[in-house]
C-alpha cells in the first residue's frame, strides 16, 4: 500500500508525464489547438451543453416550473411513446425509408469513384464532377421546390411524358405508395456526387505500382477495377458503411417536411417529422424528448454493433 502511494506521489508518475507531455505539445503546436478551438466550443456549447435537457423525457415538463422544478414520471413517456400509433409507424417509416436508401444509395457514390477513375478526358472528367456535384450545394428548400414542379400534375414533366405515351396524370406526391420511392431517388441524386469525393480520394491513394505490374500480367482496365482498386479502397467503403449504419434513423427532415402531407403520413411520417409535431406543434416537450432520446440510444447501438463486427471481420473499424 505505501509502495503505491509512494509511485502516486512521484512526480515522474503517468498521470505527471502525461500532463508534461501535454505542456510541451501545447507550446510547440499551440497554433493548432488554436484553430480547433473553435470546433471544441461549438460542440459544447451545442452538442454537449443540451444534453443537460435529455432530463426533461423523465419528467412531467412544464415551460412555466422550468427543468428542475418539474416532477420526475420515470419512464412513463416511453411507455407512452410504445403506445402510440403514429410513433410505432414513425419508427417503420425510418427503418424502411433508410434501409432502403442505405441498400441503393450507398453503392452509388462508390460506382460514381469508379467511373470517374476510368475517365482518361481530364477535362471532360472535372466537367462530369462539376456536374454530379452541384446538387448537394443546392439548399433543401430549392430542391423540394424542383421536384413538386417536376411531378406537378398538370405542368410537370414527368406527368407530360406520361401524357404523351398516352397514359393519365398522377398526383405523385398524393400517392403514400410513390413517396419512399420519389424521396429516396432525390436523395440518391443529390448527395451521390458529393459522396464520390471521399472513394475518389481513397482511390487516389492506391499504390500506382499495383496497376504498372496488373499491366505487365496481362489485366484489363475491369480486372484492375475488380482485383485491385476495390479492394484497396474496401477500408474506406467500411467505414463510410459504418457510419450510414450509426445514421440509419436520421432520415432527411427538412426534404420530408416540405414533401410530405397528411395524405401520405402513412409512408411519409418518420421518427424526426413524429418529434417536429409533438414539440413544436403539439407543445408535448417531454414526449418528443423521449423520442428523441429514443432514436440517439439506438443509432449509438447500431454504431457500436456496425463498429464490432467491422472489426472482427475485417479488422478495420472507427476506433
Amino acid at each position: 500500500m505505501q509502495d503505491i502511494n509512494n509511485s502516486l506521489s512521484t512526480p515522474d508518475s503517468a498521470l505527471t508525464k502525461q500532463l508534461k507531455w501535454f505542456v510541451m505539445h501545447f507550446k510547440k503546436e499551440w497554433q493548432l489547438y488554436l484553430m480547433l478551438a473553435p470546433t471544441v466550443i461549438w460542440f459544447m456549447v451545442f452538442l454537449y451543453t443540451p444534453m443537460y435537457g435529455l432530463q426533461i423525457a423523465f419528467k412531467d415538463y412544464s415551460v412555466f416550473k422550468g427543468i428542475g422544478a418539474s416532477p420526475w414520471v420515470g419512464l412513463e413517456h416511453f411507455y407512452t411513446l410504445f403506445e402510440n400509433d403514429q410513433f410505432i409507424r414513425a419508427i417503420k417509416n425510418t427503418v424502411m425509408i433508410s434501409g432502403a436508401s442505405l441498400i441503393f444509395g450507398f453503392p452509388v457514390p462508390i460506382i460514381l469513384a469508379l467511373m470517374f477513375n476510368e475517365v482518361i478526358n481530364p477535362k471532360f472528367k472535372k466537367t462530369a464532377q462539376t456536374i454530379v456535384y452541384l446538387p448537394h450545394f443546392i439548399s433543401a428548400v430549392i430542391i423540394a421546390g424542383i421536384v413538386i414542379t417536376a411531378f406537378a400534375p398538370s405542368t410537370g414533366v414527368i406527368n407530360l411524358m406520361l401524357n404523351a405515351l398516352g397514359y393519365d396524370s398522377v398526383y405523385f406526391l398524393t400517392k403514400p405508395e410513390w413517396f419512399r420511392t420519389i424521396f429516396i431517388g432525390t436523395g440518391i441524386w443529390q448527395e451521390a456526387g458529393f459522396g464520390s469525393i471521399v472513394f475518389l480520394a481513397a482511390i487516389a491513394g492506391v499504390n500506382p505500382s499495383l496497376y504498372e505490374s496488373a499491366v505487365v500480367d496481362g489485366a484489363n482496365r475491369f480486372q484492375m477495377m475488380y482485383k485491385i482498386t476495390i479492394p484497396c479502397i474496401l477500408p474506406t467503403i467500411l467505414i463510410m458503411l459504418i457510419i450510414r449504419i450509426g445514421n440509419i434513423l436520421e432520415v432527411g427532415f427538412e426534404m420530408i417536411i416540405m414533401l410530405y402531407q397528411p395524405a401520405t403520413y402513412e409512408t411519409a411520417d418518420v421518427i424526426s417529422t413524429f418529434i417536429y409535431r409533438q414539440g413544436l406543434q403539439a407543445a408535448q416537450y417531454d414526449l418528443a424528448a423521449a423520442a428523441g432520446l429514443f432514436n440517439a440510444v439506438i443509432a449509438f447501438i447500431l454504431v457500436i454493433a456496425a463498429n464490432t463486427i467491422s472489426k472482427r471481420v475485417s479488422k478495420t473499424s472507427l476506433w
